[in-house]
């Protein structure tokens, strides 16, 4: 049975077949490096890390390109506002070029903690402003263009299916719009290249056949894909927040540009909600990954939380639901711990996870999975070797957690931790929470097993 992915494109689940046999030409895009990242926006970066794991292990070689965004994103994706880089460089006092290397390395490292395969290529959209000159001037020549007093702009009624991947109703939306659309012709033409306003100088601007300036959010990931992979293309990858428009636009600059729709599936990823809202850093206000591990989670609990729910499904964050994740992740670990050296692998249960993994990476099943293997009554060495084997998919680390050493905990500490246990069996997360931050202000971190709290000093 071949891997069946989700086509948002086709608006169904078909068998995926590469364009060239054997490999997988990967595109996902990447964070606008103007802040830290969310964790909403590492349930994502989970997803595809998942897709590309399940692609190696079905024998594909990959090749895996992410974009980061370091210029033209405006704060409105109407192509109005200023760019998120030159805002954050005034919200923070540093220069646009500084909190892009600032916050591009801190989203590395957080992929590192949470186990996330690293790209084959980084592109930065800064270091490719020729090849998006090239690019709009190409949308140009074939007509698909048009030049305005603070701009080029993408032509969209020139093309008959212009937001097919997102199905958008373009009538209906037009008669609803009451908005000054500038020289814009029309409310879903977009920026290819945005000039700089006259008497003002930017931190990042360039010259241009246009005049001096920079290029508009979308051009960035046509231009750079297309150099890396190529005009077609087997997987593009995001959130489910660029379907309407930015995955949208792609897809035109390269039907202008190639003839092509670009990449063969588009997969997208849902949000990650908090109290019923999607995670936003517009506010300023959002979860990041240290505000997990702040409360004691290490990084792992977080991607087994995200693995409990299909990519597609929106996913609801409580701090409950979280330790949940945690609490079970530990057992998993503890149990794969005590069963000793791996042995052999099941066939019956590597058939069940193929074709779990082989249904859209349908990873509650294969939680599932892994539960009924634990339960079984398989011989300990073939459970490791089966949990492991499942685990090449799963990236949650199982074969190299080692249980922390034993240490002299204070009474005190100790009494904490089992007021902590009985606040959670009351489910009195409010308490437990107080207490586990009482615990680690003390020195010592609380593990969750299925032989009740551990405590242990802090980096043991």
């Amino acid at each position: 049975m071949p891997l069946n992915l989700y086509d948002t494109y086709a608006r169904q689940q078909r068998p995926f077949s590469p364009i060239e046999p054997d490999k997988v030409r990967l595109y996902a895009c990447g964070p606008t490096v103007y802040n830290f990242q969310h964790i909403g926006n590492y349930r994502t970066y989970i997803f595809e890390d998942i897709l590309r794991r399940a692609l190696e292990y079905s024998g594909y070689d990959v090749y895996h390109v992410v974009n980061i965004t370091d210029v033209g994103h405006l704060t409105s994706d109407a192509d109005t506002g200023e760019d998120k880089m030159e805002a954050g460089s005034r919200r923070t006092g540093q220069t646009a070029r500084e909190i892009a290397e600032q916050y591009t390395a801190d989203f590395q490292e957080k992929l590192t903690w949470l186990n996330v395969l690293e790209p084959h290529i980084w592109c930065r959209a800064t270091d490719h402003i020729q090849e998006q000159i090239d690019a709009i001037s190409t949308i140009e020549e074939k007509g698909f263009a048009y030049r305005t007093e603070d701009g080029v702009y993408f032509d969209t009624s020139k093309l008959d299916d212009y937001g097919y991947l997102a199905r958008l109703d373009i009538k209906g939306l037009q008669g609803g719009m009451r908005v000054d659309l500038g020289e814009k012709r029309r409310f879903t033409d977009f920026a290819l290249w945005k000039l700089s306003p006259k008497n003002e100088q930017r931190q990042m601007e360039w010259d241009s056949p246009w005049g001096k300036g920079f290029p508009g959010w979308h051009i960035e990931c046509t231009a750079m894909s297309t150099k890396y992979l190529g005009p077609r293309f087997d997987i593009h990858c995001g959130g489910e927040d660029h379907i309407p428009v930015h995955h949208t636009n792609e897809i035109a600059q390269a039907q202008a540009c190639y003839d092509t729709r670009l990449a063969e599936f588009w997969l997208h990823g849902a949000f990650l909600q908090l109290e019923g809202e999607k995670m936003s850093k517009s506010s300023g206000d959002f979860l990041r990954l240290e505000s997990l591990i702040e409360k004691g989670y290490d990084a792992i609990a977080y991607r087994f939380f995200c693995l409990g729910a299909r990519y597609r499904a929106k996913l609801s964050f409580t701090w409950e639901s979280v330790d949940g994740a945690a609490t079970a992740l530990n057992r998993l670990r503890a149990a794969a711990h005590s069963w000793g050296d791996p042995g052999t692998a099941d066939e019956d249960y590597i058939a069940q996870f193929k074709e779990r993994v082989e249904d859209d990476l349908n990873m509650p099943r294969v939680l599932a999975l892994c539960w009924d293997l634990a339960g079984s009554n398989l011989p300990d060495d073939i459970k490791k070797a089966t949990l492991l084997h499942f685990d090449q998919v799963m990236g949650l680390q199982l074969a190299a957690w080692q249980p922390k050493a034993a240490a002299e905990i204070p009474a005190e500490i100790q009494a904490m931790a089992e007021k902590r246990q009985q606040a959670r069996t009351d489910k009195d997360w409010a308490t437990a929470d107080q207490l586990r931050d009482e615990i680690m202000a003390a020195g010592y971190e609380v593990d969750d097993t299925p032989e009740g709290p551990r405590v242990s000093p802090l980096n043991s």
